[in-house]
């Protein structure tokens, strides 16, 4: 009697543990700037292989998309987490007086490039403001564009709209195109055979991040814990992601988005180490922000027009908090065997 007593108490116990461990699952949601593909794979990863789950969390991540406008969501509390692009979102936000915060930068260099045909002529960057044409979409011409016309003197009626295809790119050989490092060149070679130059922005000097996080600013306040615990777990994700073994995160992207192969998958893996997992990341985490990096980027968008000088604090768009502690690099020595 006294065992079956026993029994009944230990059972009791447990299934009150698991139940308070259930309980104890944050829901969070993550909404990406686009649809799933390996740029966003750390965070599949991190999902996965149940890391969010061992920090206490219970994630789901809301795809974005080209008919899809996450950004309003944030604010409005119906998503916890956002991917943006790059540092000009959080600095319109803060402008427009949206109270979110960025919280790690995921790209260390931002992978925004443009693409050429080989042979045409354009060897380096500076070439390309030959360029008859390039192809752009309207976010592009309004921000970093202006930039480029600061800088190094492209002209406006070179620009042409971009239809997010690569039909125009690849029937005029002079065009040069908008791409991201992680797409545009890796579909150019998969569809024509041959692989066209790439320009990196960040390398002539656009120096935000890319692929950075944001969150409400009365998360940070008031559940500081979870926001840590987001972070550190996406940080540890995206280790796993780059170096270990990411077949299970490679499934749910591909659930996701059908058009992502396992060959684009191969191929992108070495460009997002690149991108993600160099720079201050090195010795200060995947996610690190620096703030002098922030400065150095808001002084530039003031020298192309894009905000006035005073019109925000750029110290007030994002928050070192939860980054700059090395969060996973004893992960990735030990996938890495300590390189």
């Amino acid at each position: 009697m006294r065992k079956k007593l026993f029994l009944g108490l230990g059972l009791g116990l447990g299934m009150s543990l698991l139940a308070h461990l259930a309980a104890a699952q944050n829901k969070v949601t993550l909404a990406t700037n686009w649809r799933a593909q390996p740029g966003h794979g750390g965070f599949y990863q991190a999902l996965a292989d149940g890391t969010y789950k061992k920090f206490g969390l219970d994630v789901t991540i809301q795809q974005g998309g080209p008919q899809v406008n996450n950004r309003p969501m944030l604010p409005a509390g119906r998503v916890d987490f956002l991917m943006s692009g790059n540092m000009l979102l959080p600095f319109d936000n803060l402008k427009a007086g949206v109270p979110t915060v960025v919280v790690a930068a995921y790209f260390q260099k931002d992978p925004q490039i443009l693409i050429a045909h080989p042979g045409q002529g354009y060897e380096k960057f500076t070439d390309l403001t030959k360029a008859p044409t390039i192809l752009m979409a309207k976010d592009g011409q309004i921000s970093y564009f202006q930039w480029m016309k600061k800088a190094y003197g492209f002209r406006d009626e070179q620009v042409r709209p971009y239809n997010f295809s690569l039909s125009q790119f690849l029937a005029d050989k002079k065009a040069v195109q908008q791409g991201y490092a992680t797409s545009e060149p890796i579909s150019v070679q998969a569809q024509a055979g041959f692989k066209p130059l790439a320009f990196s922005l960040a390398d002539a000097g656009w120096s935000t991040y890319g692929m950075v996080i944001e969150t409400r600013k009365d998360l940070v306040e008031k559940k500081p814990d979870l926001v840590k615990r987001f972070v550190e777990a996406s940080n540890i994700g995206w280790y796993n992601y780059l170096y270990g073994d990411r077949t299970a995160a490679d499934k749910l992207i591909r659930e996701s988005n059908p058009d992502i192969t396992p060959e684009y998958t191969a191929k992108s893996i070495p460009i997002l180490r690149e991108h993600i997992d160099s720079g201050d990341a090195l010795a200060k985490g995947i996610g690190a922000i620096d703030p002098q990096r922030i400065k150095d980027f808001h002084a530039k968008t003031v020298e192309a027009g894009l905000f006035t000088a005073g019109q925000i604090n750029p110290e007030a768009s994002y928050t070192t908090r939860f980054v700059n502690k090395g969060t996973g690099l004893d992960v990735r020595r030990q996938l890495t065997g300590g390189k």
